[in-house]
């Protein structure tokens, strides 16, 4: 009896056409497109999902013709499009189960029906997608019947071909159905490609660890190639715990159902050394594992390594094997050998194409492009934290123009470069009281990090040059400091003066007045050059302490009128932005430098002055900028934010002073508001007097 109707029929009454005889079948087929109840375009959607070759497939298999035709079964169908993403042979029998299961009654293993009965594991993900090994069930195109012997069957389709461990054509011995050591010991039999993994093997031996290879049940195999030995020293690096730390036990993870990176114990997790393990895509479709020593010792270090997945998805008997470019938990590369990838080698195209790193070649081709100092200057120090663009962070055109312009590029590459080692633990130290300030190699320029959120779920931002980025991944650890991977590329601006406001932690109090006052609706456009001297937030909170009704009134809306008044004071409208150092250049010819705001001029004084950073917190030398302005000293705690339309100065109080407040019986206008009322007031008397 077939259940349901639609395309779930017409899988029922394809699944009859593998057993029955090809003239059968050719009738059948000629009766579907004949069906009255079946639309064109279902029938087109079901031709397109429901491959002839499969089914060719099946009927050359006397194996597989009795199971269909005699027994209780489940099949994994795939679509055309997975044939023709697939390359090589395809095994009908691993496709098969002789038990009928519904996606519900889907078990973590299953037995296929090839020679062996290797087993097939099945991971049901969060979502409510269910694997078959790297392949997703497609939902609603399931079908069950019932054959003519009265067993139960079941179809599921699936997005990919189903793959098994096989042998070479050379290979002098049978081999089926393989455990993860077995693998390992004959991997020069295997089709895996052009991998070898004699160096592994031989540390696996060394160091007696076979038995964790060989275990029962269903784990996760990490085993890096021997090109991932490169250096000499590195195979002697590869101890027991590094080992252990290549194995997830009791989890299996294929590619496609893994989460991404969502850290798994390895079983290197112990009281004196406590190492995970995730998976993560990039962009380009390159999959990447990687390794995160929480708590580390002397032979191994707290970091994390990176390595590309080269061959993935290996069914095992007790789980997956993925190889790996290069064994994960091992540090031993400085940051400039990490970001060369090939040691010393300034050749882009082997770099790219057989580099370890490939996740950065942009970033070292930029480098190199602008002249190659850049990675000499990383190479000299002898701790370093390293900001790296993502491949993606630079394929935006307001990057095409500078990387043309030598001198810009290097101070925006040296602007991601930091002479110390920075890992996220002490970023989390330097935000505990603050938005951390980091200086960089130029140290005028200064990176701001924010912690946003607690736990697994905190995100960190870095800003700098106007550009805010977040932390992809975080703490690869090299010998001498740590690469941080960002999604975006700093010193680049990409947002309108109103966008970095609205996404700057620093500045959303006066985002927030700037939005119920209306002031902010100007700041969009992109014709216009504005200059913004933005108060940072702990700014205004001085205000609340200097004048705290006043303060409490400047974010009501019913005095918008007046909070805007104040923030307009803030605003330079030119032709033109006034850098910083503009400014204390325009200040040495004269007392006050005037620029044009919206509604009357700003009147200051720029000068640089060498002292420590704003906050009781800090603990480094600082020379910056200090603005004078009506007798006051402000510090400039960031110059030079760039945006698309203009520039920003963020800086550490607000233009503001208190007899430009007034507050009496809960009213509230800045001084200017009175004298223009108080003329009115005296030209309507004079009316009065003159009539």
């Amino acid at each position: 009896m077939i259940v349901g109707r639609g395309p779930s029929a017409l899988a029922a009454l394809l699944l009859l056409c593998c057993y029955t005889t090809h003239a059968a079948a050719a009738d059948l087929a000629d009766k579907l497109r004949d069906d009255s109840e079946l639309s064109q375009s279902t029938a087109k959607s079901f031709k397109r999902l429901m491959p002839v070759r499969f089914y060719s497939l099946l009927e050359q298999n006397p194996v597989a013709n009795a199971t269909l035709s005699l027994r209780s079964c489940t099949i994994f169908v795939p679509t055309n499009e997975a044939f023709q993403r697939h390359k090589g042979p395809t095994h009908v029998l691993y496709h098969i189960t002789t038990a009928a299961f519904s996606k519900d009654q889907l078990e973590k293993t299953v037995s296929s029906d090839m020679e062996g009965n290797p087993p097939l594991y099945i991971t049901k993900s969060r979502n409510g997608d269910i694997y078959v090994n790297n392949a997703r069930i497609i939902p609603s195109l399931s079908v069950e019947l019932t054959n003519r012997e009265g067993k139960r069957q079941v179809m599921h389709i699936i997005d990919e071909v189903l793959e098994p461990l096989t042998a070479l054509p050379t290979a002098k011995t049978e081999i089926n159905n393989l455990d993860a050591l077995q693998f390992i010991q004959k991997a020069d039999q295997l089709s895996v490609g052009d991998n070898k993994l004699r160096t592994y093997r031989s540390q696996l031996a060394l160091m007696k660890k076979e038995s964790l290879y060989n275990a029962p049940g269903a784990h996760t195999f990490l085993l890096p190639v021997d090109e991932g030995f490169k250096i000499t020293t590195r195979s002697s690096l590869v101890d027991g715990k590094v080992i252990d730390g290549h194995v997830i036990p009791n989890t299996v993870i294929f590619t496609a159902a893994s989460q991404h990176d969502e850290p798994k114990t390895s079983a290197a997790f112990e009281d004196q050394l406590k190492v995970t393990v995730s998976f993560f895509k990039q962009k380009d479709g390159k999959m990447y594992v990687k390794s995160n020593t929480i708590v580390g010792d002397a032979k191994h270090p707290e970091g994390v390594v990176l390595s590309e997945i080269v061959k993935a998805n290996i069914p095992v008997k007790n789980g997956v094997i993925h190889l790996i470019r290069r064994p994960l938990m091992i540090i031993d590369t400085t940051v400039t050998q990490f970001l060369q990838k090939n040691f010393g080698c300034n050749s882009f195209k082997f770099v790219n194409d057989n580099g370890e790193n490939g996740a950065l070649r942009k970033f070292l081709e930029v480098i190199m492009d602008s002249g190659g100092a850049v990675l000499d200057g990383i190479n000299n120090l002898s701790e370093v934290t390293i900001l790296a663009p993502s491949n993606e962070a630079w394929n935006t055109s307001s990057i095409d123009n500078i990387v043309r312009d030598r001198k810009r590029m290097t101070d925006i590459l040296n602007m991601h470069i930091i002479k110390e080692r920075l890992n996220v633990e002490k970023i989390r130290q330097k935000n505990a009281n603050m938005i951390a300030q980091v200086p960089t190699v130029n140290n005028r320029t200064f990176l701001y990090f924010n912690i946003i959120g607690e736990g697994a779920d905190a995100k960190i931002t870095v800003e700098g040059g106007g550009v805010n980025a977040t932390i992809l991944q975080a703490d690869v650890a090299q010998t001498n400091g740590y690469v941080h991977i960002i999604d975006h590329v700093l010193g680049v601006p990409h947002t309108t003066v109103l966008g970095k406001l609205e996404t700057d932690p620093m500045m959303s109090d006066t985002y927030r007045m700037g939005q119920f006052s209306n002031f902010n609706d100007q700041l969009n456009n992109t014709q216009r050059r504005y200059t913004f001297f933005v108060p940072r937030d702990k700014g205004w909170q001085k205000t609340e302490l200097d004048y705290p009704s006043a303060h409490k009134k400047l974010f009501m809306r019913d005095f918008a009128y007046h909070s805007k008044y104040i923030l307009e004071r803030h605003l330079v409208i030119a032709d033109h932005v006034f850098t910083m150092k503009d400014l204390a250049q325009m200040s040495l010819t004269t007392d006050n430098v005037v620029l044009p705001t919206f509604r009357d001029s700003l009147k200051m004084k720029v000068t640089e002055e060498a002292g420590h950073l704003h906050d009781e917190y800090a603990s480094h030398e600082w020379t910056g900028y200090v603005i004078t302005w009506n007798y006051k000293k402000i510090n400039v705690y960031r110059p030079d934010v760039e945006c698309t339309n203009g520039i920003i100065h963020v800086i550490d109080y607000p233009l503001l002073e208190e007899k430009d407040i007034v507050v009496s019986g809960g009213s509230y206008m800045p001084e200017s508001s009175i004298c223009i009322m108080l003329a009115n007031l005296i030209m309507i008397t004079v009316a009065k007097f003159l009539n």
